[in-house]
């Protein structure tokens, strides 16, 4: 008996207000209107994608007492878009992020599950956390958590939904629920019924051990970014190994890359889009904050047309004001630059004495996140070898410019990935976890 073929999952990211948007493209549009969210989710679900994806910034970013240029433009909270996508989307599943370190477990699990009933079964909670004492300011508790104590409460807090949303029993009737625990002392009456999905979907973000550990015991699906088919191969092969630990099987765990996605009628038209794309996603003050993030001090007296400065890194600095700490920022090495100190061997110029590059080609040059490059048909075939090699389950697009730029890939990408019979040509079920494949989670009574 042949074996099914692998197919591809499918989910498609507004990318919000980051380093991958392009808010210089006259494409774009608005970052906050609804028209915005409307079209990106309805053409991801014209393209039968699983789900739809948002972030969320609980705070503008700001650089030496200035918000940050990309984050003017302001981020609405994510589970009120994803209510009213509810309502003008059928079939796709819909995917909010909240901070597990800055919200609480009864009321955030009211949301979701409400979600869950409005959308019919398709609400998922993107968990992640924050160790960001300047987000902290927002809230009563303030400052931040430990690095150690991030996922430690981020654990509690998924535990804790659950033994919420199976307060209810599947048929409707509900009793009284009581957590004790290190993080949450709660006890009550849960307000929300079981929801269609028994539980929302629970993605995670996180290449670190913790995160690893956090994923296959807690999550249904793990997002994250590997540039290479042998990096993603040792992501999924390590992720996948540690589920029996938990009683899990690997099918209930799927790995979903962070990828964009850049097509041309010639691959040479594709890499001469890229390039522009990447110019363009680069401004001067992402230069000089990219450089602050990497080497923890402050680069903002250097011109970023000018040459790449000679300075040393300033070990435990605190990055951008105390806003986070070094160890948790978000640092060029994610970008594919080494930070400083693992790149002297190299040479302390690197890059940019080689090419004689400016701080801002330096960052260009090294930050190319297009993660596939090339004609529909090149595109296609390598999306799936990366399934079919055991290096992902499937792929989260970061459409560029927003909100249009996944029209591309589900015109000419998702045809030729359903005649090579690597994805659905219709959706098989109602709710996200049919569209993913995951098991209905048993009440735990």
């Amino acid at each position: 008996m042949t074996a099914r073929r692998k197919r591809i999952h499918l989910a498609a990211h507004f990318p919000g207000v980051d380093s991958t948007t392009v808010r210089a493209d006259p494409r774009s549009r608005s970052q906050i209107e609804f028209a915005s969210f409307e079209h990106l989710a309805r053409t991801a679900e014209r393209g039968l994608f699983d789900f739809f994806f948002l972030t969320e910034g609980l705070r503008p970013r700001g650089h030496r007492a200035r918000i940050h240029d990309l984050d003017v433009v302001g981020r609405p909270e994510s589970i009120t878009v994803l209510n009213a996508l509810a309502a003008v989307t059928e079939r796709i599943g819909l995917a909010a992020t909240v901070d597990a370190t800055f919200n609480e477990p009864y009321e955030l699990a009211r949301r979701l599950a409400s979600l869950d009933h409005l959308s019919r079964g398709r609400a998922a909670w993107n968990v992640v956390t924050s160790s960001d004492a300047f987000t902290g300011q927002n809230f009563r508790r303030g400052g931040f958590l430990d690095r150690a104590d991030r996922y430690t409460r981020a654990d509690e807090f998924v535990r804790t939904a659950r033994e919420l949303w199976d307060s209810w029993r599947p048929d409707g009737v509900s009793r009284p629920f009581a957590h004790r625990g290190r993080h949450f002392d709660i006890a009550g009456e849960f307000t929300v019924p079981r929801s269609p999905q028994g539980h929302p979907v629970v993605i995670q973000a996180g290449d670190s051990a913790e995160g690893r550990e956090f994923a296959a015991s807690t999550a249904d699906v793990v997002f994250t970014r590997h540039g290479t088919l042998e990096a993603g191969r040792a992501f999924y092969a390590d992720v996948k190994g540690r589920l029996a630990r938990y009683g899990r099987e690997p099918g209930e765990l799927k790995i979903m890359h962070g990828v964009t996605v850049v097509l041309g009628d010639t691959a040479a038209e594709a890499q001469e889009k890229a390039t522009e794309i990447r110019r363009q996603q680069v401004s001067p003050q992402n230069a000089i904050l990219a450089l602050e993030q990497s080497w923890g001090t402050d680069p903002s007296s250097y011109d970023p047309d000018g040459p790449l400065p000679d300075i040393d890194l300033v070990a435990d600095s605190a990055i951008a004001q105390g806003r986070t700490r070094r160890g948790d920022t978000v640092a060029l090495a994610e970008m594919g630059v080494p930070p400083l100190e693992r790149s002297r061997e190299r040479g302390r110029r690197g890059l940019s004495k080689e090419k004689g590059l400016s701080i801002r080609q330096t960052v260009i040059e090294a930050s190319a996140r297009q993660s596939f490059i090339g004609t529909p048909a090149a595109v296609a075939a390598e999306l799936a070898e990366f399934v079919r090699a055991d290096a992902a389950d499937g792929f989260i697009l970061v459409p560029h410019p927003t909100p249009g730029g996944l029209d591309e890939f589900v015109d000419r990408v998702v045809p030729l990935l359903q005649e090579r019979g690597d994805f659905r040509t219709e959706y098989e079920g109602t709710t996200l976890r049919s569209h993913l494949g995951l098991p209905t989670p048993r009440w735990q009574g």
